[in-house]
């Protein structure tokens, strides 16, 4: 499993916008079968900041499966606007350090 984390600083006026697109784009991670989970988060204190965290099978299953689907398209037409606003977008690995309740 590879976890991508994209944090974005966007402009307030587009804040609510962006919650509203990521929910239609987020059909297409739900279709995907490289798709493991995923979540967007908004900070409590800069409400303006975001970061979304998709768990994906492979760094291959994202970047070939998924980027090459007709899925990706979808996704890419719902948030295109926000690319602009993308402070980082990495894949990290997860560390056997954590705790899931």
């Amino acid at each position: 499993m590879i976890v991508e984390y994209i944090r974005y600083s966007l402009p307030q006026p587009l804040a609510e916008q962006f919650v509203a697109d990521y929910g239609r784009a987020s059909r297409a991670l739900d279709d995907s079968v490289h798709c493991q989970a995923y979540e967007l988060s908004r900070c409590v204190d800069e409400p303006n900041v975001f970061l979304l965290r998709i768990e994906w099978d492979s760094a291959t299953g994202h970047m070939e499966g998924f980027r090459k689907s007709p899925g990706f398209r979808e996704f890419l037409g719902a948030v295109r606007t926000y690319i602009p606003f993308i402070q980082e977008m990495r894949h990290y690995e997860v560390t056997g350090v954590r705790m899931r309740s």
